[in-house]
């Protein structure tokens, strides 16, 4: 009986061994299979950005570069020649714009939603995120037709008011999140010490809130410089163009290549790939931050 019985434990845990290594295979070949779709298209873009046009009209599908051959022509005609440093400023100084406003904003407005009192409060804090739920394309149109009769449209000030109704619904409700979990007594004994309103969230509030700030930031700045429906819509002029509106009037122009084309998309890419892989300790930490009491 006994060696029965352990023949019979004996084959289960090879059978709980054999099901895990299923599972591991598995899930290995599952997340190689998402980091190479999401690669690919990235790949695929810098080795064309980097091939001479001849190459890319005589090989198409190649997708192998060869190291001797590369070529950076098409990132200079693409920053001298088509207008991208123009671009480039115009992206950055929006993302910043949307980026300082809506951390103010929203820590203030967190702030008052979370520790004043007043009528109205429960409603404005559980409504935060409306205009959220409302797509991007459902507030184009009005938008657009309101901007064009004010002649605010070709602006790229009208776009930073814009994406900043688009990022500080979330940015608020997340640092109202955050918050909520600092203890108020912190801020009780700043005020007995003499501090204003204004002095705590200054001295206290922002201090402790930091992972949660970075957070907003990387979010809001990365919206506001991968942003394109409303830049494509509200912007005419060449010279107010973002990046991602430059990329498509390159795209759309049929005289151009490829080439320049791919080292456009990398050039409005990189940036922010290189921020988010940064920042992104960061934006997890404050995301999850307030997950408890929130």
């Amino acid at each position: 009986m006994k060696r029965i019985a352990n023949g019979y434990k004996g084959e289960r845990v090879s059978r709980e061994r054999f099901e895990l290594a299923i599972i591991y295979v598995l899930r290995f070949a599952g997340i190689l299979f998402f980091v190479a779709i999401v690669v690919f298209p990235f790949y695929w873009m810098i080795v064309s950005s980097l091939k001479s046009l001849d190459e890319l009209l005589m090989r198409p599908a190649n997708l192998a570069l060869d190291i001797r051959k590369i070529n950076f022509r098409a990132y200079y005609e693409v920053l001298f020649e088509h207008g991208f440093q123009r671009y480039i400023f115009n992206s950055v100084y929006v993302s910043v714009a949307t980026l300082v406003l809506s951390v103010v904003l929203a820590t203030l407005g967190g702030y008052a939603v979370t520790r004043i009192y007043f009528r109205g409060q429960s409603f404005m804090s559980y409504s935060i995120l409306i205009i959220y739920m409302f797509p991007a394309i459902v507030l184009v149109i009005p938008l657009y037709v309101a901007f064009s009769r004010l002649g605010l449209r070709d602006s790229i000030h009208v776009l930073i008011v814009v994406y900043l109704a688009q990022t500080i619904p979330v940015a608020l409700y997340m640092l109202r999140s955050y918050f909520k979990t600092i203890p108020p007594e912190m801020e009780y004994a700043g005020l007995v010490d003499g501090c204003s309103r204004l002095g705590v969230i200054w001295r206290i509030v922002i201090p402790i809130s930091a992972p949660a700030l970075a957070s907003v930031a990387v979010y809001t700045f990365m919206i506001a410089w991968n942003e394109f429906l409303f830049a494509f819509m509200f912007l005419d002029t060449p010279e107010k163009f973002t990046l991602s509106r430059g990329v498509v009037q390159i795209a759309e122009s049929v005289h151009l290549s490829k080439q320049l084309v791919m080292a456009a998309s990398v050039v409005a890419t990189l940036p922010i790939m290189i921020l988010f892989l940064f920042f992104e300790r960061y934006l997890v930490k404050g995301l999850t931050a307030g997950a408890m009491k929130g």
